[in-house]
């Protein structure tokens, strides 16, 4: 988990920038439900009066009105109104009552006058006789309404409205400078939303793209350092399955996380902070636990299934590699019936699975709109009531609609991340096998160089070697030294480990105990790379890849040299069938040198190490796919560029190692026979049988 976090930890800057955007979407969203409230409320049925404060009120009126104050309050509204005398030209124009009457201007907003001001104006409008005094009657009408402040404020509004006619103020003008000034914030939070949106997914998707590109870097720099141990361990075919689907698995998991799992509480959190105060907090209630009993259900029937798709995903990647390698097998052995079989198999295992996710996926989206569509019909239903009794309006209905339906997104898209989280945290945790996995190989803390000195050696030395998991040695006792100038080739029956042995030395193992010297220095105490720096090897299988023969040749060097990569073609015999081509060096290699014969891809194989220029040079069977005539001629130009250098030649055929200087037979991981060719033919039986069953007598 640490190298999936130290890889985010990269983006932080640009992840606090998403998170800022994502704070202000969320407050432009949660504004828009409010501006659609005010329209309707204010803009249409209160005729774009605000307040059941009047901003404007004949002296007459507001007199009146405060009989119903208390002293206090008489002041306090002495304080926030303006005194304006009749006649008075500068408001003529404005109010054409100032030519008769004096009126009373509110110098602010006023708001803290509304729980004042609100019951005073319904008690003088309704002009009830009674003997009690005006702020008792005022006492009387709040005890009589508590709890339905909402009809008493329409009411009041109503007051308002008769009064700006009286003054004769343009109600029409009034109400639709209101809309055009509430639509005209609500369109510019609506564009700020928007363009919040598209920077903010535009960031979210850019920072996991890179990040997916950074730790599947990182994957593969971990790959490249696992030996045949490691490879094995794990598998080919679930390694490029982790380097690729598990990291995309990881990316989507970044990219929800930015766009949802941060978006979406804050939605919720406002939504909720909004209607807090509603007497329909029951409704969101009921739908939260509605939707949350839908994804616990869904939960349980869908994780598991997703690390099972992971697995099965594996074993269909194994087996079409199999196939495809494999393909000329198969048609030769006509086993294609067999093939199709075993594919069928991982193939309908992955797509019964498949099948079981999005069938129940696709069951959620329809059940989830019905359960949406239900509570809105359930808010509608008791919110209609409440309008009916005059306790809530039409606009606050809507808003309070629109909140709910947010709250109730929020929490469905939490519960589709909870959803996707087991399947990311599958890919997560199989990426960190790979992160974790412990490389057997590798370099020790305090590293020595090699000694300089004239003349190379290699030596063995008490080596024993048991591969991983295996209950016995492969080889026992293995002791020689060569030196430069030398070639020593090693011969044996199959699986005697001759191939094995001479692995051992570039250190795609360690030996299980015993030393491997070189210049008189343990292999374990130098860097693998100067070690590998020092070493032209050609495995059995000649591996070439996609480019061009130039590009293969040169794998070993720092720049292509086009004269070195020439002398190493002319000495490994590939030149003739190089220039056969017209288009010679830059001749196109497929993946895997499929467009060349077995021959061709050893002697570009053997040019890559000769090009290279080592110090010593390991031949694992690296001739095997040559003719006698080819093969002589190799090994004649070879001798000259390897004449102070030690060869390491492991073969099958006699004539293949029998020019050799030593010559080591093996037998069951046992040196049986150490010696030239004339040596062995007298002192080694298991080498006579060999040349006997080649050569004949």
């Amino acid at each position: 988990m640490k190298y999936i976090l130290s890889t985010l930890s990269k983006y932080k800057f640009r992840i606090l920038v998403v998170i800022i955007l994502l704070i202000i979407q969320a407050m432009c969203d949660l504004a828009l439900p409010t501006y659609t409230s005010k329209i309707v409320n204010i803009g249409i049925q209160q005729g774009g009066i605000e307040s059941v404060v009047p901003k404007v009120i004949r002296s007459s009126e507001l007199n009146n009105i405060k009989k119903y104050l208390t002293n206090e309050e008489v002041n306090k509204v002495n304080s926030e109104y303006e005194y304006i005398e009749k006649g008075s030209k500068e408001y003529i124009n404005k109010y054409p009552i100032v030519k008769s009457e004096s009126v009373y201007i509110l110098k602010e907003d006023g708001l803290d006058l509304e729980s004042i001001l609100m019951y005073p104006i319904i008690v003088y409008s309704t002009n009830e006789e009674s003997e009690l005094s005006g702020v008792e009657l005022v006492q009387k009408m709040k005890d009589t309404y508590k709890g339905n402040e909402n009809l008493i404020e329409q009411m009041g509004i109503s007051y308002v409205r008769n009064e700006y006619e009286s003054i004769g103020i343009d109600l029409n003008d009034l109400q639709m400078k209101y809309i055009y000034k509430t639509g005209f914030y609500m369109i510019c939070v609506a564009l700020t939303a928007m363009g919040i949106t598209f920077v903010s997914v535009y960031m979210s998707s850019k920072i996991s793209a890179f990040f997916a590109k950074d730790l599947r870097s990182k994957l593969v720099n971990k790959v490249m350092s696992f030996e045949n141990e490691e490879m094995g361990k794990i598998g080919i075919s679930s390694l490029i399955t982790r380097c690729t689907n598990d990291i995309e698995q990881i990316q989507m998991l970044v990219m929800v996380f930015l766009r949802i799992v941060i978006f979406a509480p804050i939605i919720a959190f406002g939504a909720i902070m909004k209607v807090s105060g509603s007497s329909m907090g029951w409704v969101i209630a009921l739908a939260v636990l509605a939707i949350l009993s839908l994804m616990f259900i869904l939960f349980v029937l869908v994780v598991p299934r997703f690390k099972l798709f992971q697995e099965l995903l594996d074993k269909l990647t194994t087996v079409s590699r199999e196939i495809l390698t494999g393909l000329p097998v198969i048609r030769a052995f006509a086993n294609h019936k067999h093939e199709e079989e075993r594919f069928n198999k991982a193939n309908n295992d992955i797509t019964k699975n498949g099948l079981f996710i999005n069938r129940a996926m696709a069951i959620m989206s329809p059940t989830l709109t019905i359960l949406m569509n239900s509570i809105s019909i359930l808010i509608i239903w008791v919110g209609a009531g409440k309008i009916d009794v005059g306790s809530m309006q039409v606009g606050s209905l809507i808003a309070l609609i629109t909140y709910t339906m947010q709250i109730v997104t929020a929490f469905l898209m939490v519960s589709m991340v909870l959803i996707m989280l087991p399947r990311a945290m599958v890919s997560i945790k199989r990426v960190k096998e790979v992160f974790d996995t412990q490389v057997k190989v590798k370099n020790n803390i305090k590293l020595k160089k090699f000694k300089e000195v004239n003349e190379h050696s290699v030596e063995f030395k008490d080596v024993y070697f048991r591969y991983p998991f295996a209950t016995e040695d492969v080889l026992h006792n293995i002791n020689f030294k060569i030196t430069s100038g030398k070639t020593i080739a090693f011969i044996g029956s199959t699986g005697s480990g001759k191939s094995t042995l001479v692995n051992l030395i570039p250190r795609f193992y360690d030996a299980t105990s015993g030393k491997i010297l070189i210049d008189g220095v343990n292999i374990k105490d130098v860097s693998i790379k100067d070690l590998r720096d020092r070493i032209g090897y050609v495995p059995q299988k000649g591996m070439l890849f996609s480019g061009t023969i130039l590009s293969n040749i040169a794998l070993g060097l720092k720049s292509e040299d086009k004269k070195v990569i020439e002398n190493a073609s002319k000495i490994s015999q590939a030149e003739e069938f190089i220039l056969s081509n017209e288009k010679g060096y830059e001749r196109e290699i497929s993946e895997g040198g499929t467009n060349v014969s077995g021959g061709q891809r050893q002697r570009l194989s053997i040019a890559r190490a000769i090009a290279k220029d080592p110090v010593i040079y390991i031949f694992d069977d690296a001739m095997s796919a040559l003719d006698y005539k080819t093969d002589a001629l190799l090994r004649k130009e070879l001798s000259k560029v390897t004449k102070d250098k030690i060869v390491f030649i492991v073969g099958q055929r006699i004539a293949s190692v029998m020019h050799a200087d030593v010559i080591v037979v093996l037998d069951e991981g046992k040196i049986v026979g150490m010696g030239t060719h004339n040596e062995l033919l007298e002192s080694c039986p298991i080498y006579k049988e060999i040349k006997i069953s080649q050569l004949g007598e």
